[in-house]
């Protein structure tokens, strides 16, 4: 499983793996049913704390990307559609709260910001 960790990022080390694994299973690179790699094995080839892999995995379940089994492991649950949906859309809507503070800031009209998006939205 391909997951980088930046140190410079601001983000915590497990939502890092939580958004990444989240990202993959989306993305279709993970599927429904899929193992995932131990919790142990991933911290081994992070180099990180077994205590972070888990709380990004606990993240997975809570969240319904993934289900755990006791003795078994964890793997990829159930793609649920509109939950995911849901999850693009949230992220959809911080990256636009960003541009429209940057808008606001830069004195750049609605129907500027409006043009951009649909030129973008086009490509």
């Amino acid at each position: 499983m391909d997951i980088i960790i930046s140190n410079s990022s601001g983000k915590p080390i497990y939502e890092q793996i939580t958004s990444q694994i989240k990202n993959m299973i989306i993305g279709g690179e993970l599927r429904e049913g899929d193992a995932l790699p131990s919790m142990r094995l991933l911290a081994k080839e992070l180099r990180i704390s077994v205590i972070t892999t888990k709380r990004a995995y606990d993240d997975l379940e809570r969240d319904g990307f993934i289900e755990s089994f006791t003795g078994r492991g964890s793997f990829v649950a159930q793609k649920n559609v509109e939950f995911i949906r849901e999850e693009q859309l949230k992220v959809a809507e911080g990256h636009l709260k960003n541009a429209v503070s940057v808008a606001k800031s830069s004195d750049i009209s609605l129907e500027e910001l409006e043009e951009i998006l649909r030129v973008l939205y086009e490509e």
